[in-house]
């Protein structure tokens, strides 16, 4: 694809056990996906797993969805989902033949949080927080499986508290001036899990959300 970034595995979170809070920082829902980097050219379009694997055949409406973006060069980094009738996404859910499938509540949706090239330019070294609002610009008026990653509360601990209170994967944590870096797993972005303790008090098991 001419004029855009070579393909490159995308920036990782590190991981920690506890919430934080931390200023300076934004706080955003953890999607339980195939995460995906996303390059548009024109009307050409190719969705490439963390690991460069060609999944474009496999989400055709995502890929429709965005060679319909205005834009005419984009990079966007995301997580294809899928979403139970909770609003609650669903990594197994995407596997074929998967029992649950008839949940369903959405068909494969991208949810994108990162924009790494948009229009002719490179975003890489431009902090999250001017990536974040061209991302939102060039989705503003985005049609089909197409979302923005949903930012919470600005505070740590009570973004925390949404993500129990709804069930969701995690919560990822990321300073709101840190530049991207390709193929990294970096602690300018933290990922904490959430751990559902199921059973009767004292004999549950707890499993990681997700």
């Amino acid at each position: 694809m001419a004029g855009l970034p070579k393909p490159f595995r995308p920036m990782l979170a590190a991981e920690v056990k506890r919430p934080f809070h931390k200023p300076g920082w934004v706080y955003e829902e953890k999607y339980d996906g195939y995460r995906a980097v996303v390059y548009k050219d024109g009307k050409s379009v190719r969705i490439l797993s963390r690991n460069l694997k060609d999944l474009t055949a496999q989400f055709p409406e995502v890929a429709a969805a965005v060679a319909r973006l205005r834009a005419p060069s984009l990079v966007l980094d995301g997580e294809i989902a899928v979403f139970d009738e909770r609003l609650v996404s669903h990594l197994g859910y995407l596997r074929p033949g998967h029992a649950n499938a008839g949940k369903l509540l959405t068909p494969p949706v991208l949810v994108a949080f990162d924009c790494l090239f948009a229009r002719g330019k490179e975003l890489f070294q431009e902090p999250l927080q001017r990536r974040r609002a061209r991302l939102e610009k060039e989705l503003a008026r985005a049609e089909g499986p197409l979302l923005v990653a949903r930012r919470l509360d600005a505070d740590g601990l009570q973004a925390w508290e949404e993500v129990k209170a709804h069930g969701w994967e995690g919560l990822i944590a990321k300073d709101a001036a840190s530049r991207y870096e390709p193929d990294t797993r970096t602690r300018s972005w933290i990922k904490v899990k959430y751990k559902v303790r199921v059973g009767w008090p004292g004999e549950g098991i707890e499993y990681t959300r997700g």
